[in-house]
C-alpha cells in the first residue's frame, strides 16, 4: 500500500477510522471526508454536490463508509425512513462515485469498497429499511464492477454483521445486549471495527487484484451457519 492514494468517506470513527490507521501504517496516503469534520475534509453525503473538494489527482482506492441503523417493526416504518436510509447508503455512494470517477480512472488500477449488511443475505426481522437500501448497494456493486472493469476499476463490498462501532452503540449498550449479540453468532462474538477494516484493507490491496463484483461476508458465520 506504500504511496497509494486512498480516499475514505466517513473516516472519523468506527470502521473508517480503523481502516485509516491501517492504511497509514502501511504507507498509504489517506484523504478522509466526513460530515463531522473531525480532523477531516467536510462532506455531507445528503447534500447536492457534483464535485468533492481537494481530491487527489488520481485515486488508487475509494471507500464509502457512511451508513445507518434503523430497526423497528415493519408496520412502524414510514416512507421517510426508507427514503432516509436510501439517501445515505445508496444515493450518497452514487454521488461520491460519480465525483471520483475521473480520478479513479487515472490510477490505471483502482479499487472501490462499499458496505452492505448480513441482513441482505439473511432475513432478519425489523431490518426492512436498511436491508432494502443495502440490497441496492449490492446491486450497484455488481453493476459498476461490470461497467468499470474495462477501466481497471475493481468494485467490491463488505457485508458485516453486528459490529462494535459508534453507529451500533445502542445495540450493545448493556451487558445483556452484548451477551445476546454474542449468542446470535456461531463464533460467539460480535465484530470489531478492526475485523471489518481488515476486510476492506484486503479489497484495496493487490492481494485481491483478481476480485471484482464480490460481496465479502464478514459476519461471524451468521449468513452461512446455524
Amino acid at each position: 500500500m506504500k504511496d497509494k492514494k486512498i480516499v475514505i468517506i466517513g473516516g472519523s470513527s468506527g470502521i473508517g477510522a480503523s481502516l485509516k490507521k491501517m492504511l497509514q501504517e502501511a504507507g498509504a496516503e489517506v484523504s478522509t471526508y466526513s460530515r463531522s469534520q473531525e480532523g477531516e475534509q467536510h462532506l455531507d453525503v445528503t447534500s447536492d454536490f457534483d464535485e468533492i473538494k481537494d481530491l487527489p489527482d488520481h485515486i488508487d482506492g475509494l471507500v464509502y463508509c457512511p451508513g445507518t441503523i434503523n430497526l423497528k417493526p415493519f408496520h412502524r416504518f414510514k416512507k421517510e425512513d426508507f427514503q432516509g436510509d436510501f439517501e445515505i447508503n445508496v444515493l450518497g455512494a452514487v454521488k461520491v462515485l460519480q465525483a471520483c470517477l475521473k480520478s479513479l480512472k487515472k490510477s490505471g488500477s483502482s479499487s472501490v469498497v462499499l458496505f452492505s449488511t448480513v441482513a441482505v443475505q439473511t432475513g432478519l426481522g425489523f431490518h426492512a429499511s436498511i436491508a432494502s437500501a443495502k440490497g441496492a448497494v449490492e446491486g450497484l456493486t455488481r453493476s459498476l464492477a461490470a461497467e468499470w472493469a474495462a477501466s481497471r476499476i475493481r468494485v467490491n463490498a463488505v457485508a458485516p454483521s453486528l459490529t462494535d462501532t459508534p453507529l451500533a452503540s445502542a445495540l450493545l449498550s448493556s451487558d445483556e445486549k452484548k451477551e445476546g449479540a454474542k449468542r446470535r453468532h456461531p463464533l460467539s462474538r460480535y465484530g470489531t471495527s478492526e475485523d471489518i477494516a481488515s476486510a476492506a484493507f484486503y479489497l484495496l490491496s493487490e492481494d485481491s487484484s483478481w476480485m471484482t463484483g464480490q460481496v465479502l461476508k464478514v459476519d461471524g458465520g451468521m449468513s452461512a451457519l446455524r
